[in-house]
């Protein structure tokens, strides 16, 4: 293997293990974050997408329902997106101190009803797309919005906002309930 492989293998690697999980699973993680981090002030959702496509809005419509429930942390939702052109500059001052939940969209395969892959370690922004963000996250949780797809831009566009919208709504009310905001 030639090392312009090499290092393109090396790049893609995650070294986070994940695990596609229900919301029930989902709790479970959150719950040990919630032990690990039970002070609110210090908690840290980084909700990354954009409001301009369907599938990749999960991020900001988390967001934007953590904070209507009053989460002080937040970054990224509909009004104010972190999507790619503006990630790095809003993610470059996170204090080392909190506790950064991650949250993005991603794709998963044909036929999965929809669900989240979830990890304790970062995510890695915009991969489906083929971006190449920094990881971000002590915890991380993507929602699998539609399945994979050679036109990955195309798929996030047309997935059902119903659906999109109602893993979001179940993600920030189990975020709410584990932290019993």
């Amino acid at each position: 293997m030639g090392s312009r492989a090499k290092a393109r293998r090396h790049r893609n690697e995650d070294p986070v293990v994940r695990e596609r999980a229900g919301i029930d699973g989902t709790r479970a993680m959150l719950r040990e974050a919630a032990v690990t981090q039970p002070d609110q002030s210090k908690v840290l959702f980084v909700c990354i997408g954009t409001d301009c496509s369907t599938g990749d809005s999960f991020g900001p419509w988390v967001g934007t329902m953590l904070k209507e429930a009053g989460w002080p942390n937040v970054i990224g939702t509909l009004e104010h997106p972190c999507d790619a052109d503006h990630y790095e500059r809003l993610v470059a001052d996170i204090p080392s101190f909190m506790t950064v939940v991650a949250i993005d969209a991603c794709l998963g395969k044909k036929n999965e009803e929809p669900c989240y892959m979830i990890g304790r370690g970062p995510l890695f922004p915009a991969q489906a797309v083929g971006k190449r963000l920094p990881p971000i996250g002590d915890y991380s949780i993507a929602g699998i919005v539609a399945p994979h797809s050679v036109k990955p831009y195309w798929v996030l566009q047309h997935a059902s906002l119903f659906e999109v919208m109602g893993m979001a709504r179940n993600l920030s009310d189990t975020i709410n309930e584990v932290w019993t905001l």
